[in-house]
């Protein structure tokens, strides 16, 4: 059976070649990285973690058999700068809403925004906990003002998959719910 260091080292000449290695170890590294960072990332950390190996494979040490601790190794970085960004993102998202403009001449409409971000915090690790595709879905509509045909063309799902995303949502926020409008009709959407 030929080694993975031979695979890659073939490589090299022929960069075709190397999807042999893909081909050996992706259920693995998929696997890992299902099980590290949720079904909604996995794909593309195990794409990334093979793209990333591909231009790396020149400092492969072609001394080693096998690639899997090197492909595990590249998937483990992967996941960690996945979920800082993450938490980045929603570290942003909760400081913002500390920082609210306000006009001495509309002190309700002011006010209206405080008590928004003020319930945008309580939120955001909630809706951080949401699936990508939920979170997603949720983000379209809320905050990029569309309706459902709109985020469906979007995501190229179907309006009906919409719908569905968002009452999982309401489920899954529970009592949060009211402070997004997510209980009204097409044109009821947004931050209120």
């Amino acid at each position: 059976m030929t080694t993975d260091s031979e695979i890659i080292r073939r490589s090299l000449a022929d960069p075709r070649v190397f999807a042999e290695l893909f081909d050996r170890h992706a259920r693995v590294i998929g696997a890992y990285a299902r099980q590290r960072s949720g079904a909604d990332a996995s794909q593309d950390i195990l794409s990334e973690t093979f793209l990333v190996a591909f231009r790396r494979r020149g400092s492969f040490e072609l001394a080693r058999e096998s690639a899997r601790p090197w492909l595990l190794g590249i998937a483990t970085k992967l996941i960690a700068r996945h979920r800082a960004a993450e938490a980045a993102q929603w570290r942003s998202i909760v400081a913002a809403s500390s920082v609210i403009a306000t006009g001495a001449d509309d002190i309700e409409a002011a006010a209206d925004r405080v008590d928004a971000w003020s319930e945008l915090r309580v939120l955001a690790p909630r809706i951080a906990g949401l699936s990508a595709r939920d979170r997603d879905t949720l983000l379209l509509y809320a905050w990029g003002d569309l309706g459902y045909a709109e985020v469906a063309e979007c995501l190229s799902v179907p309006v009906g998959t919409v719908r569905s995303r968002l009452n999982r949502v309401r489920r899954l926020l529970g009592d949060g719910r009211a402070e997004l409008s997510l209980t009204g009709g097409e044109d009821s959407h947004g931050l209120q």
